[in-house]
């Protein structure tokens, strides 16, 4: 998982305001592990942890805040609106959605897609594609 939390730390530091980050991949495929990352590379020194159960957890303290969503709970866009979480998307900070596909239809289409397939228990292959991409080169 260190390479995972190490593209997610990189992730941090090249993010902007408004920064969205759909992430997708399955149960234990590392999105948390990311998202940690992510937030040491912004600066953020809180523990970051999985908001399947609140929804949303926020992050100050860094370069950007950081809003981390949790979406394998919601049906889909319309409880993603009922939570008026599309003040995230158009924030000041960085956006990292776990289970974007759930919510595929409301976001932004220059969104930092990051798909994650577990190969084994130790290995996983990561896709990133829009956004952020051409600047992990």
């Amino acid at each position: 998982m260190g390479d995972t939390e190490a593209l997610g730390e990189r992730l941090g530091t090249v993010a902007v305001p408004g920064t969205v980050l759909a992430f997708r991949g399955g149960l234990g495929a590392g999105k948390t592990v990311l998202s940690r990352g992510l937030a040491r590379g912004l600066g953020i020194s809180d523990q970051v942890t999985s908001p399947t159960y609140t929804l949303v957890n926020e992050y100050d303290g860094g370069r950007l805040p950081l809003y981390h969503i949790d979406c394998y709970r919601l049906g889909g866009p319309d409880e993603f609106d009922f939570l008026d979480a599309r003040r995230y998307l158009y924030g000041r900070g960085v956006c990292a959605i776990e289970w974007s596909e759930r919510v595929e239809g409301i976001l932004p289409p220059d969104a930092t897609v990051v798909e994650l397939d577990v190969l084994t228990d130790d290995t996983r292959r990561v896709r990133v594609s829009g956004g952020l991409e051409e600047l992990l080169r």
